[in-house]
């Protein structure tokens, strides 16, 4: 009978938890009731008035004292609105000081110096131009949510010269988007990407072009909404990102939490208020370039902002030396991350005569595809089983030759181990998991390739076999990129006493 890969955690409990009882306190004796008259008397007693007389009626709802005093003719504390003398000379300033120093990135190429009039230039068009800043707009802006812009930038390049139109996007396969998406993470966006593509496409009614259509595109929220509406169709609309925030928030000292829904519906309110009707795409660029470049999170160039005279944060700090900037936004609390663990196994699969891979051409590595819901939905990764703790070697080996064998009926019987060692470790940070990744590596020869081959390529588990120059080229995961690297410098360090290295780590039957 096997035994149990493994052993759920016990968990303690204190004895005083479940032996001791506080004692229970008895209820003093009730007083002995009061007669009718005595009750008068005592009502008379109580508030002046004669006996048999009619109390006064209290106020269920008396009001409650004020706990904070305010000067007659002080704006509101945290006044989430503008008077129109600061809209018109924000605006000036904004969109006079973007026009000088706006960055020169290739999804605004497209855009030129303003988008004030395109939608009547291409009113006399077939609106094409507007279809394909639009695009351009959606991909840049999903693939700047979470990533640095000098990231973005070789990313979009290589997607718009693959995928230069919807259409283009839309005949495309979910594997090899996301094999251009390779290291940018948060691989659902490029999903979402696809289906709206597939989606627009279908509908034959060409790219929706304001926010109520956009947001019906999976994927697209309010701000995607509104940037793709405002910068590529000229509607006069807001955007709200993380630079923006912080931008309003200094601009009027909101202490507020940003992420309380409340205060982010007042922050569209403020954010509406501000865009200029003539060049909202333009505006709105300005607002998020001003947070990206001037307004940063921890050092703020407060003296080379073009809107630092309205800032009500800059003229607290400079009353109160207690009071910084960057004290706006208030600091949310994080969610801590949890931890979590995983056995990573590189199955290499010799098919020479040499008796190690790095001497080897004719081998290659096992991947499979993970599932279509999920973390990392449908990539491809190395064969791997999570963990319930940080377990040791021999248990992280039972649990993945366990796998090896439900999956791919990998054990003693069908294939001969050259070679299996513990390679490292290392940590892989999510937005919301630490996950520690153990890597090793397995090395082995199949007794009879071809029936192996031909058996398990009609298994629902999707896999393949990939030599290590496909493998080279793939577009993997950061995190599996990671541990093949770990992998090839082990072989090479452990390349001049291979010849000799002639393990038989048996898999478990």
């Amino acid at each position: 009978m096997k035994s149990h890969l493994l052993s759920a955690p016990r968990i303690a409990f204190q004895q005083s938890q479940f032996n001791s009882r506080a004692p229970m306190k008895k209820n003093p004796p009730s007083p002995p009731k009061k007669s009718r008259s005595a009750r008068v008397k005592a009502n008379a007693n109580d508030d002046g008035s004669r006996p048999g007389t009619k109390r006064p009626r209290r106020e269920r709802n008396p009001p409650k004292a004020l706990t904070l005093r305010q000067e007659p003719g002080a704006p509101d504390i945290e006044d989430f609105s503008f008077t129109g003398e600061e809209v018109s000379g924000a605006r000036a300033s904004l969109l006079e000081w973007y026009d000088r120093n706006r960055r020169d990135l290739p999804w605004r190429a497209s855009n030129g110096g303003g988008n004030a009039g395109n939608a009547q230039e291409d009113e006399d068009g077939d609106g094409e131009e507007e279809d394909r800043r639009a695009y351009g707009v959606w991909v840049s802006e999903v693939m700047l949510q979470q990533t640095r812009v000098q990231t973005v930038i070789d990313y979009y390049n290589r997607w718009m010269l693959k995928w230069p139109t919807l259409h283009h996007l839309a005949s495309a396969s979910l594997e090899e988007v996301n094999e251009m998406w390779a290291g940018l993470g948060y691989y659902r966006r490029a999903r979402f990407l696809l289906e709206g593509a597939k989606m627009i496409v279908t509908g034959g009614e060409g790219f929706p072009r304001t926010v109520e259509a956009l947001r019906k595109i999976p994927g697209i929220g309010d701000y995607t909404a509104g940037a793709i509406a405002s910068i590529a169709f000229n509607e006069v609309v807001p955007v709200v990102d993380g630079n923006v925030v912080r931008v309003l928030a200094r601009l009027k000292a909101v202490s507020a939490n940003p992420k309380d829904s409340a205060t982010v519906k007042k922050f569209w309110k403020l954010a509406a208020q501000l865009v200029d009707p003539d060049r909202p795409g333009d505006f709105n660029q300005s607002l998020m370039e001003l947070g990206a470049t001037l307004c940063t999170p921890s050092n703020p160039s407060c003296s080379s902002c073009p809107i630092s005279i309205q800032c009500q944060a800059l003229a607290i700090s400079r009353k109160d030396e207690s009071v910084t900037v960057t004290d706006y936004p208030s600091k949310g609390i994080k969610t801590k991350q949890r931890e979590e663990f995983s056995a990573v196994c590189v199955v290499e699969i010799l098919r020479g005569d040499d008796s190690f891979a790095s001497n080897s051409s004719e081998s290659g590595y096992l991947l499979v595809k993970r599932p279509d819901e999920g973390l990392l939905a449908g990539l491809w990764e190395f064969p791997s089983v999570m963990l319930k703790d940080e377990a040791d070697s021999d248990t992280r080996r039972k649990a993945i030759d366990h796998f090896l064998e439900q999956s791919f009926g990998l054990n003693s019987t069908v294939c001969i181990p050259v070679t299996r060692e513990d390679v490292g470790d290392f940590v892989h940070i999510f937005s919301h998991i630490r996950l520690r990744i153990f890597a090793e590596l397995l090395v082995l020869r199949l007794k009879e390739e071809m029936s192996f081959f031909r058996k398990h390529s009609k298994k629902t588990l999707t896999w393949k076999y990939v030599d290590s120059e496909a493998l080279s080229s793939l577009g993997l995961t950061s995190g599996v990129r990671k541990v093949y690297a770990m992998i090839q410098k082990f072989k090479k360090s452990s390349s001049p006493k291979c010849s000799h290295l002639r393990r038989r780590s048996r898999l478990k039957q």
